[in-house]
């Protein structure tokens, strides 16, 4: 679970992103100015921080500065009311990797989110095995095949995205807002039946027994998981 530091003085904003983050799955922790949020940063190590420039008291770039004197990798998101140049060329020798312009909606800041721990990732060489075997049923990533017992089954692609995302987290439960917005796509958000009858279709051809799923199993009011 990918932790999230989020830095600002501003409650009307931090209460609604927290809840929003937090339902699709990852941890954030809070921090309403920038003492306290120079302090987690150097303490709780997140995975990325989301950092306000306009705060009472130390403001966002003199955190980014002292920040950057502790932490040359951590992913920084600058939240700014302004967009000129003079603030770009400050983030950019403050030594921020990202910014965005209030206001900004949480599925825009999401996707900022998800790119910088993707690019950690590939710095940090993290990549995913070319092949995921789950019990009997084996996904080549490369190939974006299927196979159970060693005989491949035709899917099309958006039948095969998640059973990967499913195999490729075995044991932990993805939430239906993750499932919609990094495989169904943003149109599909909210209808829990479209969601509902494509895992349907999945288990069909995955499972022995689809009445009893072991690969896509579904987690009540939660999401979904798959099991060894």
């Amino acid at each position: 679970m990918s932790h999230i530091l989020l830095i600002d003085d501003e409650r009307k904003l931090t209460d609604p992103l927290r809840s929003s983050f937090e339902r699709a799955g990852y941890n954030v922790t809070v921090a309403n100015d920038g003492y306290a949020g120079l302090s987690m940063a150097m303490v709780e190590k997140p995975d990325v921080i989301l950092l306000d420039v306009m705060m009472r008291g130390l403001d966002g770039w003199q955190v980014c500065q002292a920040i950057r004197q502790h932490s040359s990798t951590v992913p920084i998101i600058m939240l700014t009311a302004l967009d000129d140049s003079t603030d770009r060329i400050k983030r950019l020798e403050l030594g921020a990797d990202d910014y965005l312009v209030k206001p900004f909606s949480y599925k825009e800041l999401e996707s900022h989110v998800r790119a910088m721990l993707r690019r950690v990732k590939l710095d940090q060489g993290d990549h995913t095995p070319a092949r995921i075997t789950v019990g009997d049923i084996t996904l080549d990533l490369e190939a974006h095949t299927i196979t159970k017992s060693g005989q491949e089954i035709v899917v099309r692609q958006k039948e095969y995205e998640i059973p990967t995302l499913l195999m490729s987290n075995t044991g932990k439960v993805i939430t239906r807002g993750r499932l919609f917005d990094e495989v169904c796509g943003t149109d599909w958000l909210g209808d829990t039946r479209t969601l509902d009858v494509h895992m349907s279709w999945r288990r069909g051809k995955l499972e022995d027994d689809p009445t009893h799923p072991v690969y896509l199993q579904t987690v009540r009011g939660v999401g979904c998981k798959s099991s060894a």
